[in-house]
């Protein structure tokens, strides 16, 4: 088990639900209701584990190959898509489900979400498999999916500054 293999499985599941979205009628609004209630649930606890567990082992692998600027820059950047991210689920939640206005804040979610995880597979998920040993990629990937499996309900959304952020970790 490798935690980076988990980050891009749950960017898959989150890829695929947005898409399911996309597909749902939108005067089905139980069922977008329930779908977006699961998204926005597992986009926050997907955050949340990130900040946890990925983030901080990849400062402390980038800091000890001298790779500090680098990998404190991705962190910081991720600690902001997050928040962006959030906040973007959040205006989601102020429309009313299957409205246009509703579906145009899914979609300015998704890009959201969507360019924030393409950067990560690029930088920060390529950076971790090549500074990071196996038993700390599987050590830490046993911790993520505990975590995210205890808060699959969800976790309280909460912004984070990201300069205190990468200071504190």
């Amino acid at each position: 088990m490798d935690i980076t293999q988990l980050i891009l499985d749950d960017h898959h599941e989150q890829r695929r639900l947005f898409s399911i979205l996309e597909q749902i009628d939108k005067s089905d609004t139980v069922s977008l209701a329930a779908v977006w209630r699961r998204l926005s649930a597992f986009l926050e606890v997907h955050a949340e584990t990130e900040e946890r567990f990925f983030y901080p082992a990849l400062m402390r692998v980038g800091r000890k190959a001298n790779r500090t600027e680098e990998v404190e820059d991705e962190s910081l950047d991720a600690i902001k898509d997050h928040n962006e991210i959030r906040d973007a689920v959040a205006a989601v939640e102020s429309e009313i489900n299957g409205t246009e206005a509703w579906f145009k804040a899914v979609a300015a979610a998704n890009k959201a979400n969507g360019d924030h995880m393409a950067e990560e597979e690029r930088e920060g998920l390529t950076e971790f498999r090549r500074l990071a040993p196996l038993a700390l990629r599987h050590d830490l990937a046993v911790s993520f999916i505990s975590f995210e499996t205890t808060n699959v309900d969800g976790v309280v959304p909460i912004d984070k500054d990201p300069k205190k952020w990468v200071e504190t970790h």
